[in-house]
């Protein structure tokens, strides 16, 4: 092993796999999603590969209407405590809404996972930016984007401190005395802020890790302050190196700018992997998930995404003048640009931009060779461009044992990524450190 830099690898895992026609090929799952066993499978293949975590997105709506593709998922929280019982080391991440949860039972819940598994619990910090979310908790339409991120950032504030409530030394446990807690040692908040007012203590004792591992997946300008002040990694979309080495430089730079180490920030790009021992069998296996995608649901995703309807767009046109002009949105401002920049780039057709965005959402697809993955990772790593990767497999278990067979031996080679675990914790995958807890001295 390499004693330099060491890549950090994900592996994000949704339902039959990433594109949105997967459920239908001949050797997938089509009811993967609610499916206990297929989940334990992927936990287990990614671990024995050593991978540092698991990545489960997740949002509190149905995923479109249900008729194209399956629209529903377990609550990742849940799940990661079922899988954590069936793995050991590897890291589980769920993605958890700020906008509609409360800090204090969302601080318990994850300091639970994190008992659970044993320090092995990250959080992916989201706000939430589909009107249909907010439906679902008696809102009419979800809050501003500046509002979402205000109020994300006293959630963290009072979380932190929720965490910190029970000093290491709280737990005496004395059966002579009788005496089991220091009621000293176990701190009251009185947070009284814009959005919460919370008491304290929390009911759980501080989680293994100090914090689970803190992840944020936005890139608008919002998004990034937030994670200069709060992320330890951010899981990002770019579907260029300039974009992603862009993107990787300014987030650097505002770290830094908050006062944190820009090296404590784990920059982790999405890349969805079509592989083929010959580039022919890569390019034929991409077309066969294109050919099984029905454009309507495309057409649907996209109008979602530019909070519009499906009637402005037309097929075999470029994207309407008033959308190519950036409206304001409330939603995903940083994935609306992202798909902008996109069309305009490469001069796509709304029906070609579909098909590019069936795979991945709008992450980096690459479609070749083994060597050419591996080459493609290695050139990003090292050039400035990511500190790893989320693997996004386009079909899954399939997508991600070839990943695990064929790649992950070539960036072993290379000395760029882990034989064995070193550690037992999340943090220690990533090489953090447990965070200080606020109230000693």
């Amino acid at each position: 092993m390499s004693a330099g830099r060491q890549l950090h690898l994900n592996a994000f895992l949704m339902e039959a796999g990433h594109h949105e026609a997967a459920w239908r090929l001949p050797h997938s799952n089509p009811r993967a999603d609610f499916d206990l066993r297929h989940w334990i499978e992927l936990a287990q293949l990614a671990e024995s590969a050593k991978f540092d975590s698991l990545f489960l997105a997740d949002g509190p709506a149905l995923i479109g209407t249900g008729e194209f593709r399956p629209p529903g998922q377990l609550e990742p929280l849940t799940l990661l405590t079922a899988l954590s019982q069936v793995t050991s080391r590897i890291g589980l991440i769920a993605t958890v809404s700020s906008t509609y949860n409360e800090p204090y039972n969302l601080a318990r819940r994850l300091a639970s996972v994190d008992h659970v598994s044993g320090g092995r619990a990250g959080w992916n910090i989201v706000t939430s930016a589909g009107a249909d979310e907010a439906a679902n908790f008696g809102l009419d339409d979800r809050p501003g984007h500046a509002e979402r991120y205000a109020r994300a950032d006293e959630f963290l504030t009072v979380a932190k401190a929720l965490w910190d409530s029970w000093e290491s030394e709280a737990v005496i446990a004395d059966r002579t005395t009788g005496r089991y807690a220091d009621p000293a040692r176990l701190h009251r908040l009185g947070h009284q802020g814009r959005y919460f007012k919370v008491a304290g203590p929390l009911n759980v004792q501080r989680p293994p890790q100090g914090y689970p591992l803190l992840v944020q997946a936005g890139s608008s300008a919002d998004g990034k302050d937030f994670a200069a002040r709060h992320a330890e990694a951010i899981f990002t979309a770019h579907t260029t190196y300039e974009r992603a080495a862009a993107f990787y430089a300014d987030i650097k730079a505002r770290t830094r700018a908050a006062g944190r180490d820009p090296d404590g920030v784990i920059v982790l790009p999405g890349i969805v992997p079509y592989i083929g021992s010959t580039e022919e069998e890569a390019r034929a296996l991409a077309r066969q998930f294109d050919e099984l995608r029905v454009p309507e649901y495309g057409l649907r995703q996209l109008a979602a995404v530019f909070e519009t309807e499906p009637s402005v767009f037309e097929l075999d046109e470029p994207l309407p003048d008033f959308i190519l002009a950036r409206p304001k949105l409330e939603g995903s401002q940083s994935r609306s640009d992202l798909i902008i920049d996109l069309a305009v780039r490469e001069k796509l057709t709304v029906r070609q931009i579909i098909s590019r965005l069936g795979g991945g959402r709008g992450h980096f697809e690459f479609v070749g060779t083994p060597e050419q993955v591996a080459d493609t990772i290695i050139s990003w790593f090292e050039g400035g461009a990511a500190d790893g990767f989320n693997i996004m497999a386009p079909a899954l278990p399939s997508g991600l044992a070839a990943f695990v067979e064929h790649v992950l031996p070539i960036l072993r080679g290379k000395g760029l990524f882990r034989e064995d675990y070193e550690g037992t914790t999340l943090r220690e995958h990533y090489g953090l450190a447990v965070p200080a807890n606020q109230f000693h001295g």
